[in-house]
């Protein structure tokens, strides 16, 4: 497990590509000036010991030397060891739709950024609870088992879009039995489910019936909204550029409304609460004061311990690579110009 202590250095990495970018125009510049000074064969003549690559190299060198420079500041840290620490907290898996119609435009960006921007916030508001994540449209698929390891939560949150997808509808059903698998330790008492969705369901009573399930093995179901039920078309595009709306079988305009009755409905009958998603402020802080009226049970989890410093091998290399620019000269070095491996003499041999 890697760590890094000051994050904000690796701006600095932002100066390689401006480094080369200059290179390559100074080289062009350089190149057209020489054309203008004399024929290449008379510069050939004039500067025989300057090296076509040496330059290239010396550039490689100084990247190189910069980048592990930088590295050494950001100071990476390494943990040596796994222990085993007791926490207390709720398992808690988020089910997040990934239909086409979060694609709608009605709350903003849209309502998939929305929901994804609500779960990192839940996430960012716990101490100690595990997650889980399920990505699902006309069927669930598993994302992320349940774990403490919040960093990943959030990797493979933001990884998620309705392209995951190859079958599309609305299946909420599934995403609740997948769910009920997740929670694989019997002592735990508390075990939530929050699905995030616009409420489109095609799976009709038979939501109800996996509900009633869920139930029965201690899960609460909380629902969060997000959309309006004004409505809005989906708009289809093809590189962050919409090319059409999508269309039903008639060719009308789509039109995907928020179906807060629904997500109700499977909340009350799932012992939680629905929650309007379209103020993040007020929906956080309402999930919060759920989740910290619960009970919370003791569990052991395994994390990393006794974090090393590693800066000191970064720094070490990067001034290496900067002392070798130093002494790499832009003229031939006699052992290679014997060796001619680029043929910049062989025409001379002729």
């Amino acid at each position: 497990m890697v760590q890094f202590d000051e994050k904000g250095y690796f701006i600095l990495l932002a100066i390689l590509p401006v480094l080369v970018l200059f290179y390559v125009l100074f080289g062009i510049w350089r190149m057209k000036t020489r054309k203008k000074f004399a024929q290449p064969d008379l510069m050939a003549r004039l500067m025989p010991d300057r090296s076509k690559f040496k330059g290239s190299l010396k550039l490689i060198l100084f990247c190189a030397g910069l980048a592990f420079l930088t590295f050494g500041l950001v100071n990476p840290k390494m943990g040596t060891k796994l222990e085993t620490v007791k926490r207390e907290g709720v398992d808690i898996v988020f089910a997040v739709d990934v239909s086409k119609s979060m694609l709608a435009e009605d709350i903003a960006p849209n309502r998939l950024e929305k929901a994804k921007r609500l779960v990192s916030e839940i996430v960012n508001s716990l101490v100690s609870d595990r997650i889980g994540i399920i990505a699902y449209a006309a069927q669930a698929y598993p994302q992320l088992p349940i774990t403490t390891d919040y960093g990943a939560a959030k990797l493979f949150l933001q990884s998620m879009n309705t392209d995951m997808m190859s079958s599309q509808g609305t299946a909420i059903d599934q995403a609740i039995e997948l769910a009920t698998s997740y929670y694989n330790d019997d002592e735990q008492t508390n075990r939530v489910l929050f699905i995030i969705s616009d409420g489109e369901d095609h799976s009709g009573n038979a939501t109800l019936d996996v509900v009633e399930k869920a139930t029965e093995k201690g899960i609460k179901i909380f629902t969060i909204g997000v959309g309006n039920e004004k409505g809005a078309p989906i708009p289809m595009k093809i590189n962050g550029i919409v090319e059409s709306l999508k269309k039903d079988q008639d060719g009308e305009v789509v039109i995907t409304k928020l179906n807060p009755e629904v997500l109700e409905e499977i909340a009350d009958e799932g012992n939680g609460r629905y929650v309007d998603g379209s103020d993040t402020k007020a929906a956080i802080a309402a999930i919060t004061d759920e989740l910290e009226q619960m009970d919370k049970t003791e569990f052991e989890a395994q994390q990393f311990a006794d974090f090393k410093d590693q800066f000191q091998w970064f720094l070490g290399i990067g001034l290496l690579f900067l002392f070798l620019d130093i002494f790499v000269l832009d003229r031939k070095t006699n052992w290679l110009r014997k060796l001619n491996l680029f043929n910049e003499h062989g025409d001379d041999k002729k």
